[in-house]
């Protein structure tokens, strides 16, 4: 039996190794260890054998049976990696070919104009805040210093979902953020001062006409610390404001205005002209709005545990859509969210040429 079993393991040896492809292996396979296979007859005849024979003959079985299986799987891997060279060596395919440019994407602009005002913001040495969208009424009103009463809390101007109860029982009115503003709070509550930071996303409020949507896109940005002041506040908006429309000198006023969070609080205008029916930034008499600004409220300090006494800062927002609309002409806010190609590939933006972090926002 013995000599059966070595002259059978040299045979199917022989076998596996002459096999030239995965096919032939596996028939050889199948011819050894299959359920009608030389090893597994050999196997079924230990019922008949004594138990002192079954006992050697069976681990002798055994062992060929692992041994074949190894040399199987070994042969298999050799033959994987000669097919895989044989394709290497015959298949090729030219990555030098333009692309189609049916087929090409484009850079929506509101992906576009968000990277150049990262990158903006960045040599200026902001970085980069996030919040969530589902906020609750204590983060996007409350410790903003919006007082009881005030409109935004009203139904008809913010989406609020239905009230759910915490852990500790108590319900949580959770609302749609109508701002971005409740990032900077989540950012001051869980970081250190001084703060420099930046944060877009996603705002929803109840409107929709010409100008407005339900959903847009805000950008927003905060400086805290011991010695900023107003001059800080102009000297960075006017700095951005001509790096992001490319006007060296691009007029740029702030007319006094309310808001709850900050005091004291400006309007940001931009020089421009109407002339014609048509909008031109930067030339003539005329002003346009874009955004808002101001010394962060001390009670908004007060709130995220800040001394106002020690601590002090700006912060300013604005529409990201806007800002995209002002710089490249885009006329109707409602034709950003309509998912229509033909206006994706008019504005936007071919994703290996556009301006970026790499090559600048030059456009």
């Amino acid at each position: 039996m013995t000599q059966d079993i070595q002259s059978l393991k040299a045979e199917i040896t022989d076998e596996v190794k002459a096999a030239c492809d995965l096919k032939s292996l596996d028939d050889v396979r199948v011819s050894v260890l299959g359920k009608k296979g030389r090893i597994t007859a050999l196997m079924k005849t230990l019922g008949k054998m004594t138990p002192e024979e079954r006992q050697t003959k069976g681990r002798d079985l055994n062992i060929l049976k692992d041994e074949i299986a190894d040399l199987i799987k070994h042969q298999e891997s050799a033959l994987k990696k000669q097919e895989m060279d044989a394709r290497l060596a015959s298949e090729t395919q030219d990555i030098t070919l333009s692309p189609r440019p049916e087929y090409m994407g484009h850079i929506h602009p509101i992906s576009q104009t968000i990277e150049e005002l990262t990158t903006i913001f960045a040599a200026m040495g902001f970085s980069v805040a996030e919040g969530p969208d589902i906020e609750d009424d204590y983060h996007n009103f409350t410790a903003l210093n919006f007082p009881p009463g005030h409109p935004a809390r009203e139904m008809q101007d913010t989406f609020f979902l239905p009230e759910t109860q915490d852990e500790e029982g108590e319900y949580a009115k959770k609302l749609l953020r109508t701002h971005t503003s409740s990032v900077q709070i989540r950012h001051m509550e869980n970081n250190k001062p001084p703060h420099k930071i930046i944060c877009f996303g996603r705002t929803y409020r109840s409107d929709y006409d010409l100008t407005h949507t339900p959903m847009f896109h805000q950008m927003e940005a905060l400086m805290i610390d011991k010695e900023t002041n107003m001059g800080h506040l102009k000297g960075c908006i006017m700095d951005f404001v001509r790096a992001f429309f490319e006007i060296d000198d691009l007029p740029v006023r702030f007319r006094p205005s309310f808001f709850p969070f900050v005091e004291p609080g400006a309007e940001i205008d931009i020089g421009c002209s109407r002339e014609d029916g048509g909008l031109k930034i930067g030339a003539g008499d005329d002003w346009l709005e874009i955004g808002g600004s101001g010394m962060v409220h001390p009670n908004v300090l007060k709130n995220c545990g800040l001394d106002p006494n020690e601590y002090q800062g700006f912060a300013f927002g604005m529409g990201i859509e806007r800002m995209a609309m002002l710089k490249y002409g885009i006329p109707d806010l409602r034709t950003f969210f309509e998912s229509d190609l033909r206006w994706l590939r008019h504005y936007g933006f071919n994703p290996l040429e556009r301006p970026n972090s790499a090559t600048g926002v030059k456009s």
